[in-house]
């Protein structure tokens, strides 16, 4: 309804301005305040001012004057408050609320015929994911949820550096030191137990004698340059390491959860000729230049100070080269790509979007969502590379532990008096406790760097993942006692007519808006905005509209019909988020 609504407001608004001569590219559609009562207001009046001659609020009275709503069905009334008109909704638009919301799909939008790639988390195989890299894969499931819900054919894909001199190190260690050098694995999965070789490697390259470090670098460049030439040998060795640490990386993964479509190995485009069909076609253009036997690209005419080197002087090529390659498959088997990376990464971002276009690619349908590191309070290095930081299989067990404890506090003071089991309360903990995690680091804009605080992820009482489960679990203990009770739901909205039965059906008639939104800006951080409003106007309603004990039974069975939409809405937005939505805390 919602979207219908402003499909409405568009019309009638464009009508209005074009009838008075004005321009209407720019409508100036926005949601007004809380203590509002439209659904929508538009500022367009400001814009007008000048050419008007006349202030905002008196161009905004004669717009409210213009506009016919004569074909509306959910728009009711028009109305300036100063500079703004606003609209306001109908009986039918409440009613086509209730009924939309009834559906457990609520608040997916319509196909829209449009391919989306979502390329994220992307972290090295050189061992376990670690916290500061955990805002990747929890931001890049969230960005391929909400783009999913907003009509796009989504997949999720995770591309795979296994070409690089990373690899080459971590294959060269395998192969050269015994199991007996290297000390305990901190946990019994694949990926803790190989990154001991990689990390005993660099300590060698960096520690050992130089005619010793020598020999391995002329070993370790046997390998890229195996790998570079297409020798299947070398692939087979370099592939042994890859896919073990891979396979151990995706079981920590699948625990937020973060599960992807494909991963997509950079040798591919090497194997397949694309690499050095793209680093041919860079030496042709304009902008290709040989410096000391490595062929770069000079980039300056467009404010870049350094240059970007695509294929060193032994001929071999670069990650960026590789990455060239991989976006233009992308381009030709999808309609839109979008990449989740580090800040650290915008500037090879700004340089790989450049070089596209010096290739003759059009990068407009080409986005990217950067994001900060995750800190953790006490702070401290996060180097995968010497094995110092804190691996996110570490923050979530923790989390589980804490949301376990807090579980078990509360049991004594629940409302609910069915007695949760141990496997109600490890379940409970799951789903509590990764979901603060999700939702902590979702619910932040993601360019700046955050800190994780425990007590405030998972305060049920504050607006964090567990205040806004609980109201799941609310609406679920409703449903079931008044169902028990034999109170049948009903979509009767005239029956709906307090302060708190309005707002709820308002804020549950905005879900699908929040999520186009969301879909069109690359911002899921909104959705968990929106479920932090939702949980404060339920909570409301829930304390003064009572369905079991409501004055009769008509009013009744409207209000266990808004619970069910409640319910169904807020269960749906925690799943954009990736967040489980509990049916008893």
């Amino acid at each position: 309804m919602f979207l219908s609504f402003r499909d409405e407001v568009r019309t009638v608004l464009t009508d209005a301005l074009s009838a008075q001569g004005y321009e209407t590219t720019d409508l100036g559609i926005e949601e007004p305040p809380a203590d509002v009562d439209a659904v929508l207001a538009s500022s367009v009046a400001f814009r007008l001012a000048g050419e008007a001659g006349a202030s905002p609020p008196q161009v905004a009275a004669e717009l409210v004057e213009a506009i016919d709503l004569g074909d509306c069905e959910y728009v009711d009334l028009v109305e300036n408050r100063g500079p703004y008109v606003n609209f306001l909704p109908s009986e039918a638009y409440f009613a086509g609320t209730l009924e939309s919301a009834q559906g457990d799909d609520f608040g997916h939008l319509p196909d829209r015929g449009e391919s989306v790639v979502v390329e994220h988390t992307s972290a090295n195989p050189t061992g376990p994911v670690h916290v500061g890299r955990a805002r990747n894969p929890i931001v890049g499931d969230a960005v391929a949820n909400v783009l999913d819900f907003a009509g796009y054919d989504v997949e999720r894909h995770y591309y795979v550096n296994d070409a690089g001199r990373q690899m080459a190190v971590f294959t060269w260690a395998y192969e050269t030191f015994d199991e007996a050098d290297l000390p305990a694995p901190e946990r019994d999965r694949v990926e803790y137990d190989l990154v001991r070789y990689y990390r005993r490697g660099n300590e060698f390259l960096e520690e050992a004698a130089p005619e010793a470090v020598e020999e391995a670098e002329d070993e370790i460049r046997e390998i890229l340059q195996g790998l570079e030439e297409g020798d299947e040998a070398t692939y087979e060795r370099v592939g042994t390491v890859v896919d073990r640490v891979l396979s151990g990386m995706r079981e920590c993964l699948e625990r937020l959860p973060a599960e992807f479509d494909e991963f997509v190995k950079e040798t591919r485009f090497i194997r397949d000729g694309a690499t050095e069909d793209v680093a041919r076609r860079l030496r042709e253009t304009e902008y290709a230049f040989l410096e000391e036997g490595a062929w770069q690209l000079d980039l300056s005419e467009w404010g870049f100070d350094k240059d970007l080197v695509f294929l060193r002087s032994d001929g071999t090529s670069l990650y960026t080269t590789r990455d060239l390659a991989h976006h233009e498959w992308k381009f030709a088997n999808y309609d839109r790509a979008v990449t989740v990376l580090g800040e650290d990464h915008r500037l090879q971002a700004e340089q790989l979007d450049r070089a596209l276009r010096i290739l003759g690619n059009d990068t407009d349908e080409l986005a990217q969502v950067f994001y900060g590191w995750v800190n953790l309070p006490d702070g401290g290095s996060m180097s995968t590379r010497r094995g110092t930081g804190v691996n996110l299989d570490d923050l979530l067990d923790e989390a589980i532990a804490r949301a376990r404890e807090e579980v078990e506090s509360r049991l004594d003071t629940r409302i609910r008096d069915d007695d949760l089991s141990p496997t109600d309360i490890e379940r409970i903990a799951h789903q509590v406790g990764i979901g603060a995690v999700r939702y902590d680091i979702v619910s932040k804009q993601p360019q700046k760097a955050i800190t994780f605080e425990w007590d405030r992820a998972l305060d049920f009482e504050a607006q964090s993942a567990p205040y806004v489960q609980y109201v799941h679990a609310r609406a679920c203990g409703i449903v079931d006692e008044a169902t028990a009770a034999g109170i049948e739901p009903a979509l009767d909205v005239s029956r709906l007519v307090t302060e708190e039965e309005r707002d709820l059906l308002r804020v549950v008639a905005r879900f699908p808006g929040a999520v186009d939104r969301a879909a069109a800006d690359l911002e899921p951080h909104r959705i968990a905005t929106y479920t932090r409003e939702f949980a404060e106007t339920f909570n409301a309603f829930y304390r003064e509209c009572s369905v079991l004990n409501a004055e009769d039974d008509d009013v009744a069975s409207s209000r266990l019909a808004l619970v069910a939409a409640a319910r169904n809405t807020v269960a749906n937005a925690l799943a954009v988020l990736g967040v489980s939505a509990p049916t008893s805390m």
